[in-house]
């Protein structure tokens, strides 16, 4: 997994391989680090991800509710087909603010009223 930040205020996650158990203890370990640092907006590039189960799932739920508590917001990007159809499927497509390519996370966050 890597990690890019961009201009103080984004960080892009990068998991790569399976979100299974293992894959997404990793993610979880990241989110602990990135608690407690205020006004950003964690994207979490989803593009190498080859396989999620359940586990992924409670791993980016986590992720979401550690943005939340640190003032930041979560946005999904370049979700594979698999992965989108599993959000689809557990309705959490509607949960999450999804977007296709990092700069449609961009254009979404140049809105003044969506910046925060």
């Amino acid at each position: 997994m890597s990690i890019t930040h961009k201009n103080g205020r984004v960080i892009v996650l990068h998991p790569q391989g399976r979100l299974d158990c293992d894959g997404s203890k990793q993610l979880e370990a990241q989110f602990t680090r990135l608690m407690g640092q205020r006004n950003l907006l964690w994207v979490i590039n989803l593009s190498q991800v080859d396989f999620m189960d359940s586990a992924g799932l409670v791993a980016l739920i986590t992720g979401l509710k550690a943005a939340r508590e640190s003032s930041c917001r979560l946005i999904l990007c370049h979700l594979p087909e698999p992965v989108k159809l599993i959000l689809e499927l557990t309705q959490l497509d509607s949960v999450f603010e999804i977007c296709e390519d990092y700069n449609a996370v961009l254009n979404l966050t140049k809105t003044p009223a969506l910046a925060a």
